[in-house]
């Protein structure tokens, strides 16, 4: 009893040992005392919450950031002791935007357990008491033997027992894991592939011993027991063996399984990972800000204090007997919370235009792009270094077979035909040259060493053996699918030299080699590893042969050979680098009999072992792979993606650093560097190659630098490959950083993905502390990709890792120009703005309330009514801002993308500078004064100033303050925006007009829940003063003149490049209302039929005149001959209105 408490509270987790025991079907042995081991049962749970916990675990969530604790604690205060302002004014704001906060917390909750109760109530069929019973997915039990038919996925981790083929084997889909679409082979132990019924199942005794759950989707270790008449046979098991909880069934009418890990111990869900919090650089220098103006908060609430103490210390200076000597309370704004959560929704929003914008969307494949962290807008606008990978993400990631080297010739690819270089085709069409001796053996070890597998154009007819010569298809109506483009372009070109592979059935592999048809049997297969950096196959040949291929990186394969070509396939290997070809070297070697038993016992002992399975088995293939024949070498070409070179320009233009970090061979990389423009042809290439010792990579570090000071024009390149990475960064850091700093590109080369993210941090963690961006497409990418300030996926043809993992997704590279160069650009000037804005306004609000108290004697008394203090920030000055942090631009977007240099006048967080924060800062306090002071001038010795000779109170001269206050901020803010659209002008003039609405409903009313009718006529007294007008008027031009005149001022005499470049964006003729919300592609409004449309049916545009524009060419000053750099069809690219429509 009490271990079963420990275990329920944590203290003692259920699985103590290193692996796990499955008996199959749940057969406990009957013999002795047996314990069953503890297993958790098969409900997913992504929830974050229960009906009975929502309450107490989300306020405790929300009252653990500081503005909800600070302003509890105010509320509390408020109730506790008598204070000038009401709770409510404290308590009403706090309580709602807790309140909306749980509820949209617990509506997305409400769809997590939603979506949780579809999978885990989704029928599922599993083998019980000898007949197929229907039961929930939730109810399956580790040990169930579960039924799963075609194109339905796997509902918990299962291990392959058998399948309708006769081989036991099925192929799966893992585009829901890895975002592979490739079909993958998985395969069933011969003892149990024969049970392919449920009865067969029945009298099946096995057990399944395996490790504990694992978040690596490619590793499984385990072995299975197969008891057959009184013996026990032991089966290895490893990835391909395991069916993940997930993928989907393709091309096998069903499969039984046993179910090895369930629920949150499935290898999917343990993959659920929390991404660390990334916080933008706005967002730093926001919360900087928050502790400055607490602080001055606190100043005046201290100093009000001391001076209420001050004179309640002199007798003649006593209150009067009616007014309590009470304890100062300073009214704080709610700007500490408000700003915060208000930021936050703006982010929110702001990251649907990126997935909106139709320039990010890629009709080929169909992807738009995702936003999957909206906290980091503003961050694409400040990047200084890109860090980004070269396979799949410059390139296409498509592999095209174009040369080879075969026994030390090089042949080239010439309408399907092996053509020695120098010579050309001259053969007759149709017939194929016969390979003999080295070029034969070379094109089969090409078809044969690989992973790849075969689909059908018509999968639904192949119930039987897919794979089998004889099923009636010919091999054009097959398709190769392969984890690796490299393999599948070899494959296919084979295939077109004349030796196609044919697929596989069982243990046996078929080629046919010129039309001839020859079956090899497969023996053993050692898979690909990032160590090893190679991958072989060891078969048995149709005359009874051992042999094993072998292909890999050529410093993988030529150290371990021993005969062939070894130096001219050296040579030709740095030739097809040189040509950006990705290269592969391909081996052989002949085993003995006796050779064959020793390699044959020694991977079984590795692959049956429990304990230390994948140091064995390095071991073992360390002993196979040696002494090694080389038969020749590949050369398959990636193409670049559209746009790269300039895409990279435009980011060096932007003052962007741009480095690439790859895993391929240095040839190739610098090759591919210099046609994508990341090196120049005129540019200066330093090397850092090849170091062997900590001394030596140090004086190689100091040659560089003094080369770097001597030449003061040149452009350097730096290329560095991983293993002189990892000396550099082990001791000397700072001399490599001053190397790089002074490198215009970057290139590292034989990277392992762990060496890209310390390249990240090494930049992160610099003195200068720049912003960082990573992109790449690939499962090697997701560190990086997590390490740097913003990660962006690409989706590419490596699987979905990357994306799952990024901040943002894009389908190409060239995107990465428009996302930082014009959304980046975009959303930083809002953000800034904003949040210099809050902060004005609020100093603006708050600061009259602290001149107040000099003026009645520190009595607490409030200068504006707490209905006026609560709306403040919530009603009447949110609106213009909000739609000022949606859709405000500076510049034309085509404007940004033209000119790249623009991103520097917003670099460095330039606009969150001190000196920027001082400014308004310094511009609150000035106008807080001209509000309080020019309103004190007006009443301040004469309150007689109704013609009747009624005198006016002190509420009414709080809200004359506060009118001019609502009405100053309102226009500051007009005046900071420079993009005018009918929803500008709607919630500017509309917010001022509320205000007055709303002030007279509120005065004119006797509300009979208020426990004080002190606002009662007030308003409508003022707005009876003559003098009143004339002083809100003279006061609102005292304020904003004098920075319109510095605007004007410095736009002309010192005006930066944007606003340089404002002129060329401004429109010569304006769109009309509809057209103005609209998006553009190819200079024409892509909404224009609707606008047309709408128009016609509002009467604006009469049908049949053509008074309606619909291309922007009529709109826009763009010449015929401007080069923009990319159509914009942006939902961003909002038009001003034009006056008489709106």
């Amino acid at each position: 009893m009490l271990r079963w408490i420990r275990q329920q509270l944590g203290f003692d987790p259920p699985h103590q040992s290193e692996t796990r025991t499955v008996y199959v079907a749940n057969r406990f042995p009957q013999h002795g005392h047996y314990i069953p081991q503890r297993f958790a049962d098969n409900r997913i749970i992504s929830s974050k919450y229960t009906i009975w916990n929502f309450i107490p675990k989300n306020l405790f969530e929300q009252f653990r950031r500081i503005a909800n604790f600070y302003f509890i604690i105010i509320f509390l205060v408020q109730l506790m002791i008598d204070t000038p302002t009401s709770p409510v004014t404290s308590g009403l704001p706090l309580f709602f935007v807790i309140t909306v906060t749980a509820i949209k917390q617990g509506y997305e909750d409400w769809l997590r357990h939603k979506a949780d109760n579809e999978v885990n109530g989704a029928p599922v069929f599993v083998v019980r008491s000898g007949s197929l019973v229907q039961t929930r997915s939730k109810n399956i039990r580790v040990g169930d033997i579960v039924r799963v038919a075609k194109d339905e996925t796997f509902p918990v981790d299962l291990v392959l027992l058998s399948s309708d083929r006769a081989d036991g084997t099925c192929h799966i889909t893992t585009a829901s894991l890895d975002g592979e679409t490739n079909l993958k082979t998985h395969f069933s132990v011969a003892e149990t592939s024969v049970c392919q019924s449920v009865s067969r199942l029945e009298s099946l005794q096995a057990v399944v011993e395996c490790q504990q759950p694992d978040a690596d989707l490619y590793r499984f270790v385990g072995r299975i027991t197969v008891t057959e008449h009184g013996e026990e046979i032991v089966r290895p098991l490893g990835p391909e063996n395991l069916l993940l909880r997930g993928a989907r069934l393709k091309n096998t009418k069903e499969i039984f399984a046993v179910a090895v890990y369930t629920g949150m111990e499935s290898k999917m869900a343990l993959n659920y990972k929390c991404k660390s919090q990334k916080r933008s650089a706005v967002e730093k220098s926001m919360n900087t800000f928050l502790l400055i103006y607490l602080g001055i908060l606190l100043f005046e609430a201290v100093l009000s204090t001391i001076l209420k103490y001050a004179w309640q210390a002199e007798n003649k200076w006593d209150e009067p007997f009616y007014n309590q000597k009470t304890e100062q309370e300073k009214n704080s704004s709610p700007i500490l919370k408000f700003i915060s959560d208000f930021l936050a929704f703006l982010k929110f929003l702001g990251s649907f235009f990126i997935g909106w914008d139709l320039d990010l969307y890629h009709e080929e494949t169909d992807e738009k792009a995702q936003v999957n962290t909206s906290d980091l807008n503003e961050e694409l606008g400040q990047v200084e270094y890109v860090f980004t990978d070269k396979t799949g993400t410059l390139t296409e990631n498509e592999m095209h077979f174009r040369e080879c080297s075969i026994n030390g010739t090089k042949y080239r690819e010439v309408n399907g035909k092996l053509v020695p270089e120098g010579m050309t085709d001259d053969s007759p069409d149709g017939s194929r040259p016969h390979l003999i001796g080295e070029e034969l053996l070379f094109i089969q070890a090409v078809s044969l060493c690989h992973t790849v597998h075969i689909s059908y154009d018509q999968p639904d007819c192949l119930i039987g053996d897919p794979f089998s010569h004889s099923n009636g298809f010919s091999s054009n109506h097959m398709e190769y699918y392969a984890s690796s483009p490299d393999e599948k372009a070899l494959v296919e070109a084979a295939k077109r030299i004349g030796v196609a592979f044919s697929g596989s059935s069982g243990d046996s592999l078929e080629i046919k080699t010129f039309g001839k048809l020859e079956k090899y049997k497969l023996l053993h297969v050692l898979e690909f590893d990032a160590d090893r950096r190679r991958m072989s196959v060891i078969l048995q040949t149709p005359s009874g042969d051992q042999v094993l291929f072998t292909k890999g990186a050529e410093s993988a394969i030529l150290p371990f050979s021993t005969s062939g070509e070894i130096e001219k396939t050296r040579l030709h290997v740095d030739e097809f680098a040189l040509k950006g070809l990705r290269t592969l070297v391909v081996a052989c070697r002949h085993f003995s009999p006796e050779e064959y038993m020793d390699v044959d016992r020694r991977l079984n002992g590795a692959r049956t072992a429990l304990q230390q399975r994948e140091e064995r088995l390095q071991e073992a293939f360390s002993y196979i792979e040696k002494d090694l024949q080389v038969l020749g070498a590949t050369g398959v070409e990636d193409k670049l993606q559209d746009k790269v070179q300039e895409t990279i320009e435009a980011l060096r233009l932007a003052g962007i650093k741009v480095w690439v970090l790859t895993g391929d061979k240095h040839e190739t990389a610098v090759s591919v560097s210099l046609s994508c423009g990341h090196f120049h042809r005129t540019m200066n290439i330093l090397e850092l190659l090849q170091q062997r010792s900590d001394n030596e990579c140090a004086e190689q570090l100091r040659i560089l630098a003094r080369r770097i000071k001597e030449d003061h024009v040149i452009q350097h390149g730096l290329v560095v490959d991983g293993a002189s990475l990892s000396l550099a960064l082990r001791g000397h850091e700072k001399l490599f950083m001053e190397v790089c700093k002074n490198c215009s590109a970057v290139l590292c080369c034989r990277m392992a993905p762990l060496q890209k993210a310390k390249v990240v941090r090494l930049f992160k963690t610099s003195p200068e502390k720049p912003i960082t961006l990573a992109i790449g497409d690939g499962a090697n990418d997701v560190s990086m990709i997590q390490e740097a300030h913003v990660g962006i996926g690409i989706m590419g043809k490596e699987g979905r890792q990357a994306v799952r993992n990024s901040d943002y997704a894009i389908a190409r590279f060239r995107f990465l120009s428009k996302l930082l160069l014009v959304h980046g650009h975009f959303y930083y000037i809002r953000i800034a703005t904003l949040v210099q804005y809050f902060f004005y306004k609020n100093v603006c609000f708050i600061t009259p309330q602290f001149l107040y108290q000099f003026f009645c004697l520190f009595s607490q008394q409030t200068l504006y009514d707490s209905v006026y203090l609560t709306l403040y920030n919530i009603c009447f000055t949110s609106l213009p801002i909000l739609v000022f942090s949606l859709f405000e631009q500076l510049v034309h977007p085509h404007v940004l993308q033209n000119k790249p240099g623009l991103y520097r006048d917003i670099s460095k967080n330039a606009l969150l500078s001190f000196r920027t924060f001082l400014y308004w800062t310094l511009l609150g306090f000035c106008h807080a004064f001209i509000f309080f002071f020019g309103s004190y001038i007006l009443m301040g010795e004469d309150t007689t100033l109704m013609g009747n000779g009624q005198m006016f109170g002190n509420w009414t001269f709080g809200t004359l303050v506060f009118t001019v206050m609502v009405i100053t901020v309102t226009l500051k803010l007009a005046i900071e925006t420079h993009f005018w659209t009918w929803m500008n002008h709607f919630v500017t003039w509309g917010s001022i007009a509320f205000y007055f609405i709303f002030s007279l409903f509120y005065g004119g009313i006797i509300w009979p829940f208020l426990h004080s009718q002190d606002m009662y006529f007030v308003f409508v007294q003022l707005l009876s003063s003559g003098s009143a007008w004339f002083a809100i008027i003279i006061i609102v031009i005292t304020c904003l003149f004098p920075d319109v005149v510095k605007r004007v001022f410095y736009r002309h005499l010192q005006p930066t490049s944007t606003q340089k470049s404002q002129s060329l964006s401004a429109p010569a003729q304006s769109l009309s209302c509809v057209e103005s919300l609209c998006c553009y592609q190819h200079g024409q409004s892509g909404c224009s039929r609707l606008a047309r449309f709408l128009e016609h049916m509002t009467g604006q545009c009469p049908a049949g005149e053509n008074h309606c524009p619909t291309s922007s060419s009529n709109n826009r000053s763009w010449g015929d001959t401007e080069n923009f750099y990319s159509n914009d069809r942006s939902i961003l690219t909002l038009s001003p209105i034009e006056a008489s429509h709106c």
